[in-house]
């Protein structure tokens, strides 16, 4: 296969088998979606989804998240990783979101990319699914699933970005990085696929070998 028919490969299964793609981190606007995705630093959806609940309730805006101290955000966050300097995150974007965007998340990756906590990642995760702007966030899964479907050398998550957004069309971004890791958690883990038990991984590189036989 060449690597378009690769990715056309991937394209077609994973449409088939995610033809829904629900954002994993729970939220019920642009702020609260960026809030998610800072906390999900290092750590994973099921455990943030777990903490914000308490979080929004006390601070669910940007006005109400500015009011309260990095220790205040701590004591809810604390069973995240890195939670100390995620707290001062928090609080400090949320006054630069009253400061300079009259308490509004910015609309454009720049903006976003200067607010405390917030790298290309995250921002990336904002504009695409809070405002529908095309985007191709890579995480671990994404970087790790590039590299076994030899879409992407992967040297580095910036490499792994450019190349999947050669191969795959601007209309399918959004949906196609949620259902890549949709399958990266269910199907093709770490430890799970050797980069030749999944499905796709099966189709694209040849079926597992059996262990010590002839």
């Amino acid at each position: 296969m060449t690597k378009t028919e690769r990715a056309e490969h991937v394209s077609r299964t994973l449409a088939r088998l995610y033809p829904r793609t629900p954002v994993p981190l729970d939220h019920t606007d642009a702020f609260t979606l960026l809030v998610a995705v800072v906390l999900s630093a290092q750590c994973t959806d099921k455990k943030v989804n777990e903490v914000t609940p308490a979080l929004f309730k006390a601070a669910g805006d940007p006005r109400r998240m500015a009011a309260l101290t990095p220790g205040q955000v701590l004591a809810i966050i604390k069973p995240l990783g890195l939670a100390p300097q995620k707290s001062r995150a928090l609080v400090g974007l949320s006054r630069l979101l009253l400061e300079r965007h009259g308490g509004e998340v910015p609309r454009t990756f720049a903006e976003l990319e200067e607010l405390p906590g917030v790298g290309h990642k995250t921002a990336s995760v904002v504009m695409a699914q809070a405002f529908g702007v095309p985007a191709f966030p890579v995480d671990t899964h994404i970087h790790r699933l590039a590299r076994r479907w030899r879409l992407s050398p992967g040297k580095s998550v910036e490499q792994v970005e450019r190349d999947l957004k050669r191969l795959f069309p601007e209309s399918a971004w959004n949906r196609l990085h949620l259902r890549i890791i949709f399958y990266g958690r269910e199907h093709c883990t770490a430890r799970g696929c050797d980069g030749r038990t999944c499905g796709i991984c099966s189709a694209l590189n040849g079926p597992a070998r059996p262990r010590g036989g002839a």
